[in-house]
């Protein structure tokens, strides 16, 4: 498993193919549906800096607020990312972003959008909120939380050995694809139909 230091170049997330395991260390944003309409309503240049050379991770997070007003992830596993596929490629292209975290894929539209901007689409773990939210070590910013509430601000966080693979890459791949073609094909093959 290679470590990827945020930000991160263009060159080297084109470099990385589907199948790849990487840990995530550095700084990363959360943003879900609230947030990716938000950034494209308008240019946002008080987030756009921490979104450049970086990933956005689609999650909606458990978090605490300690006494002396810090806040820590107590959870901060992914949500469905389809729900974001009419904005990602756009948010991607607009921001600079190089990288979406989150669960379950993208459709054609974003996969493009990751070739054309030499971005990556990385598979969290479902069902490891826990154990996610340990390397999240911090909370730098927050952007949005009073008009979106907890689970749908921009959370800007730094991360430590955050792991994820690489399941769309910018040259077209996409594990998503592939593995619902082979479902296809063996459905078909179950039922006796020819291809």
């Amino acid at each position: 498993m290679a470590e990827l230091k945020l930000p991160v170049s263009e060159k080297s997330v084109r470099d990385l193919e589907v199948g790849d395991f990487l840990e995530l260390s550095g700084r990363m944003i959360t943003g879900r549906d609230a947030a990716h309409k938000w950034l494209m309503e308008e240019y946002r240049e008080e987030v756009a800096p921490f979104l450049k050379d970086t990933v956005i991770y689609h999650c909606g997070p458990v978090v605490n607020q300690k006494d002396d007003g810090s806040w820590e992830f107590i959870a901060a596993g992914p949500t469905t990312s389809i729900r974001e596929e009419p904005y990602q490629a756009d948010v991607i292209a607009r921001y600079g972003l190089r990288g979406v975290i989150g669960k379950g894929g993208m459709a054609g539209r974003t996969l493009a959008g990751l070739g054309n901007s030499g971005a990556v689409y990385l598979h969290a773990i479902g069902g490891a909120a826990q154990v996610l939210a340990r390397a999240i070590p911090r909370v730098e910013k927050v952007f949005m939380l009073d008009e979106f509430g907890v689970p749908e601000a921009l959370w800007v966080i730094e991360v430590d050995r955050f792991p994820v693979v690489v399941t769309m890459d910018s040259h077209g791949g996409s594990l998503h694809d592939t593995i619902e073609n082979g479902s296809k094909t063996k459905f078909d093959e179950l039922l006796g139909r020819k291809g």
